[in-house]
């Protein structure tokens, strides 16, 4: 156990010299302020690690997980990551970035007791109730699973536009989009759903905040 620690502070020194050799510099120009053109808000699972698998480096992607990649408007901690890329760091691009096989959404398909947890799936459970006609035609559990992934990622896009944070970025005319993909963890691609917003427009009147 205390192997496997160390492993990480060992990998960690090899890396440092990696990129030094690169760049010597490397590690003085990241401390000098990031500029992130983007906001990534994906999933805590340890398989979809946002800069990996889109070919990014530090310094160009905000990130914010949590379990099944939620936008939650009682989430302080989602919010103050979203209040500070949009009005502060001044992102360009929101990515809500779902994945099949997703924990989150597969418990939230249940009736049974996860225990703490169950509080969190609540919000993805009233997802399903959402499109649960479509999503109960699908006979194949894992079919079915897949599509959730998708109509919950398309939610969570609405959720985004939803929020005074996002709205007010728009009024002032800040040039701010709302993505939706899913990554695949079979085959390392994402998948674009096509859901992009660029105002309020795309959104339902009745949300739409003066």
């Amino acid at each position: 156990m205390e192997q496997s620690y160390k492993k990480l502070l060992e990998n960690n020194k090899a890396w440092v010299k990696e990129q030094l050799e690169l760049d010597p510099k490397y590690f003085s120009k990241l401390a000098n302020g990031q500029n992130p053109e983007y906001l990534w808000i994906g999933c805590s699972d340890s398989r979809v690690p946002a800069n990996q698998i889109t070919g990014t480096n530090p310094g160009e992607v905000f990130v914010h997980r949590n379990i099944a990649n939620m936008v939650v408007h009682s989430d302080m901690n989602m919010l103050s990551v979203l209040s500070y890329a949009v009005e502060v760091l001044k992102v360009k691009h929101i990515i809500v970035c779902g994945h099949y096989g997703c924990g989150g959404v597969m418990a939230a398909m249940e009736n049974q007791q996860f225990g703490l947890i169950d509080n969190w799936l609540r919000h993805i459970k009233d997802v399903y109730r959402y499109h649960h006609k479509e999503l109960d035609a699908i006979e194949d559990k894992t079919l079915r699973a897949r599509r959730f992934v998708e109509v919950n990622v398309v939610e969570q896009v609405h959720d985004l536009g939803k929020t005074s944070i996002v709205q007010n970025a728009w009024k002032r005319e800040q040039p701010l989009h709302i993505h939706g993909w899913v990554y695949d963890i079979n085959d390392g691609i994402i998948n674009d759903l096509n859901v992009t917003f660029k105002s309020t427009i795309d959104l339902h009147k009745v949300y739409h905040l003066d």
